[in-house]
């Protein structure tokens, strides 16, 4: 087994699906930035660092797939929440779709 190999592939997999697992994440709640984090490590095993989150949330901002709003705290400082767009919605349905469709062609080919 070549490792460096998996490793870089493991690397693109993850790169390739982190869209779509923040998307599915944000589809129930409202969740600020830092608990996005722990929530998908939590969820998947996955490990983001904030360098890589914050860029992908302006991207799916830009992209119209998400909102934010800061929000207020009894203690300490604001927190920037973020949410799906309806637009987000609808993009994840379809996501959701090709993923299960890849899904059908990798088992078959498994």
């Amino acid at each position: 087994m070549n490792k460096e190999f998996i490793e870089k592939w493991k690397s693109q997999v993850k790169k390739g699906t982190l869209s779509f697992v923040v998307l599915l994440v944000l589809k129930e709640n409202e969740v600020y930035g830092y608990e996005l984090i722990e929530k998908i490590k939590t969820l998947t095993n996955i490990e983001i660092a904030e360098g890589t989150l914050y860029p992908l949330m302006n991207r799916l901002k830009t992209d119209n797939l998400l909102e934010s709003k800061w929000v207020e705290q009894e203690t300490g400082i604001p927190r920037k929440y973020y949410f799906l767009t309806e637009i987000g919605k609808q993009t994840l349905e379809e996501m959701k779709t090709q993923w299960a469709d890849l899904h059908k062609v990798l088992n078959k080919l498994t």
